[in-house]
């Protein structure tokens, strides 16, 4: 493990935890005025409450990222500015639906032309599967992309779900990165993404004082996505879908649940099982604490899923993390009994 991509993604972590925090502490106070999400018969939260501060999150990954990318001279720059590119254009589609909702289509349309701008970009000799046509498999991740940013934007609906999420994911990366999987820039923006969202996990835990907003949100989905798309390319795809199996299953079973009862699926709700949760007597703290051992557990197996080349044995790590997932689910639909 070369001890400069070890130093270079403890100072992504550092630097960008700290510049998160200090910019989430230093405009809160003008969210407060501009930004505030009030509570309503969907919300979670009971008091209004500033959001906004994926500006800070999405703002130090991207400075800390860029920077430290520069100074490692990696090979691939170019495209983690189509990634930094993208990631802005989308930070700013959902601040300004955080300012005033902009209706669903025109909001779709921007986030698929952010998405597609990125996916389109990359080099043709990066395929996930050969045997697909090189345009149908470009598709295909535009369509899966736009629905992974959008799921990430819908789990946030609870005090540090996403950190809950984001964390073990993008340090899980960091490891893969250090091993070898993919290139330096994945490391490094893993890290700078991880760091940030521990800077800012400290003004959302319960009850928050701010929320990440669709500006941060959004974005944060498009640089997982992105990570994880390198995993895919390098290979290693059981990993890539074990990593976020939890927002995959909840946002995929929700959306085909109130598709089946014929409700306005694109209409916000309380559908979700980590909201069912909180309606069936478990509090915040431990809906995420149980997500997060979840996603503790999902990285093990996404692990060994990298180290093992046996198919059947990548399949059993699958199925194993799919029944975890569910059984979580499960349990998060049922009321909490009392101990």
């Amino acid at each position: 493990m070369p001890n400069l991509a070890v130093l270079v993604s403890i100072s992504a972590a550092a630097a960008a935890c700290l510049l998160s925090a200090c910019i989430t502490w230093a405009i809160r106070p003008l969210l407060s005025r501009w930004a505030l999400a009030r509570p309503n018969s969907r919300s979670s939260h009971r008091v209004p409450t500033p959001q906004g501060a994926g500006i800070a999150v999405v703002g130090a990954t991207v400075i800390v990222g860029a920077t430290l990318i520069a100074y490692a001279s990696v090979t691939d720059a170019k495209v983690a500015v189509w990634l930094f590119g993208t990631t802005l254009l989308i930070a700013v589609i959902g601040f300004a639906d955080d300012v005033k909702t902009i209706p669903i289509l025109p909001r779709l349309m921007l986030q698929a032309l952010a998405v597609g701008a990125l996916v389109f970009a990359t080099p043709s000799e990066q395929r996930i599967f050969a045997a697909f046509p090189l345009g149908l498999e470009r598709v295909l991740t535009l369509l899966a992309g736009l629905w992974f940013v959008n799921l990430v934007n819908f789990m946030d609906g609870l005090d540090l779900m996403t950190v809950a999420e984001t964390v073990p994911i993008t340090a899980t990366l960091v490891i893969l990165g250090l091993l070898g999987n993919f290139p330096m820039s994945v490391t490094i923006i893993a890290s700078a993404l991880c760091g940030a969202m521990l800077g800012f996990s400290p003004f959302n835990r319960p009850t928050a004082k701010i929320f990440l907003g669709d500006v941060g949100s959004l974005p944060i989905g498009l640089l997982l996505g992105w990570c994880l798309l390198q995993l895919a390319y390098h290979q290693q795809f059981v990993c890539a879908v074990l990593l976020p199996l939890y927002y995959l299953m909840d946002a995929t079973v929700t959306l085909l649940c109130r598709i089946s009862r014929g409700e306005p699926f694109w209409e916000a709700h309380r559908s979700h099982f980590y909201q069912l949760a909180t309606s069936n007597g478990f509090s915040v703290l431990r809906v995420v604490s149980e997500v997060f051992s979840l996603n503790i557990g999902l990285s093990a197996l996404a692990i060994e899923s990298t180290i093992t080349q046996a198919s059947n044995v990548q399949a059993l790590l699958l199925f194993i993390g799919c029944l975890s997932t569910a059984l979580l689910m499960y349990r998060f639909s049922k009321p909490r009994l009392s101990s």
